[in-house]
């Protein structure tokens, strides 16, 4: 029996609400999970809310909340704003369920029994927005370039997971492909911090935190956040923490994961799983930011676009394609609003949409009725660029055929074709028919809920439009 296709996505840290960065991860890994059950594969698609650490207790004491309640009003959100995505996941976990806190605990057990985790002080320069500690080199004049905060000068009692014994190690599994770091410029990356700092045992325990889960050797320190979110990869499959019942899903087929959280999976999360003799991750696939007119997001500029906002403006899958096509997984992508009403009108309103009204409307022309038969399988050239995580580029390809068929649509003029050959016409209608069955396939993966709108308008042969064009 071939082990079922695993995709995660990170999960996300509930101290705000989610953000269109969220969007962009979870729809990614939604679009491999289609794409890979379209082939007949048996799929578990991971994502869920990370819901532990200094910086969740500090947001739930700011809003005058108990921990517990306050992250269970942010779960919700995600959780709202996948089912308006129209996201099929498997499982939605967050760290606070008692089957995970009791399988984090185990695990701790274990790896404190075989000497990986030891007691110590740890010093470092400490980034609560980050939940991380920094290296004075990811520092830029002093400050965490993610949060433009001077991190804290931390010194305390601390439980350590021993990380410099593992380093050598590490580097070989990272160059040798066992593990797999995409894009390559992320893999250099890695490798070349790797190389050049040797790496400190690392905290793996707070101490001042009460927010987190217990250590099952020492209740008076909770687990540091990064160790507890790590295990959620294995325990949203109903792992409990047994080292000889590891789930046949792991290690997962594709994990992907924003740049800012690239180094703890490369290093701790790693680290954790070779001290524990599991394997290690398969495949990490990083993605850039999502820039708005070449600058980060943030409020202060007045540039973020809200996922709410867009779902509102252009519909599901309308986001799902401006989202997905801005840019390869892996790559910067720059958003605009202007871009998007552009390429929405292009694309969806005057390409696909135009498309299938004409094509249906024409087809009332025939002289039987005709329904193509749907494609049984996807283009091999498709398959090649999705395999490979190229998700623009696999939209660009079915962009090409809308553009093919509406020219050709042009050049033989079925509507005088209708009037002065019948015979000429029916093979131009159903040529175009056949067209469109294959793309309801290609767009099946992307855009769910219009392919289901145009199998049904090839069956109906009527449809009403699929996107209205925005001014």
């Amino acid at each position: 029996m071939k082990k079922p296709f695993f995709v995660t996505t990170p999960i996300y840290y509930v101290n705000g609400s989610p953000h269109l960065g969220h969007a962009y991860t979870t729809l990614a890994a939604d679009v491999i999970a289609r794409y890979r059950r379209s082939l007949g594969e048996e799929v578990f698609f991971s994502t869920g809310t990370d819901e532990h650490g200094m910086k969740i207790q500090q947001k739930a004491e700011e809003s005058g909340m108990e921990p517990q309640a306050f992250v269970d009003s942010i779960a919700k959100e995600f959780q709202e704003l996948w089912g308006k995505l129209n996201i099929s996941h498997t499982r939605f976990i967050r760290t606070t369920e008692l089957d995970h806190k009791l399988a984090v605990q185990k695990v701790l057990q274990e790896l404190y029994d075989r000497g990986a985790i030891y007691k110590g002080e740890y010093e470092g320069l400490y980034c609560v927005g980050c939940e991380q500690f920094k290296m004075p080199g990811d520092l830029a004049d002093g400050k965490c370039p993610d949060h433009n905060t001077v991190p804290e000068l931390l010194k305390e009692e601390a439980y350590l997971l021993k990380m410099t014994e593992v380093q050598a190690e590490l580097i070989r599994r990272i160059e040798t492909g066992e593990i797999s770091l995409k894009t390559e410029r992320y893999k250099t990356e890695i490798l070349s911090f790797l190389k050049k700092e040797t790496l400190k045992d690392i905290s793996v325990s707070r101490k001042n935190v009460t927010w987190g889960v217990p250590l099952p050797f020492d209740p008076a320190h909770t687990a540091y956040v990064w160790v507890d979110a790590f295990l959620n990869y294995l325990t949203v499959l109903g792992w409990d923490g047994d080292l000889k019942s590891i789930p046949e899903e792991w290690p997962a087929d594709v994990q992907f994961i924003g740049k800012d959280i690239l180094r703890v999976h490369a290093t701790i999360w790693q680290a954790m799983l070779m001290h524990l003799d599991i394997p290690t991750s398969k495949l990490l696939f990083t993605h850039g930011h999502i820039l708005s007119g070449g600058k980060k997001m943030s409020k202060t500029l007045g540039n973020v676009i809200s996922t709410d906002e867009m779902l509102e403006k252009f519909g599901v899958d309308g986001t799902r394609y401006l989202l997905l096509s801005a840019g390869n997984f892996g790559d910067d992508v720059d958003l605009t609003p202007e871009r998007m009403i552009e390429t929405y009108n292009a694309h969806l309103a005057n390409g696909l949409g135009n498309l299938v009204s004409r094509v249906t409307k024409l087809s009332e022309g025939l002289r039987e009725s005709f329904s193509p038969e749907v494609p049984t399988s996807l283009p091999e050239d498709f398959q090649v660029l999705l395999n490979e995580y190229q998700l623009a580029d696999a939209l660009l390809y079915t962009w090409k055929k809308i553009t093919e068929a509406n020219k050709y649509i042009d050049e033989h003029k079925p509507w005088i074709l209708v009037k002065t050959d019948q015979d000429a016409f029916e093979v131009v209608i159903k040529k175009l028919l056949t067209d469109l069955s294959e793309m309801t396939l290609l767009l099946k993966p992307f855009l769910p809920e219009t392919s289901e709108k145009i199998e049904k308008a090839l069956k109906e042969g009527k449809t009403e439009p699929l996107f209205q064009r925005l001014v």
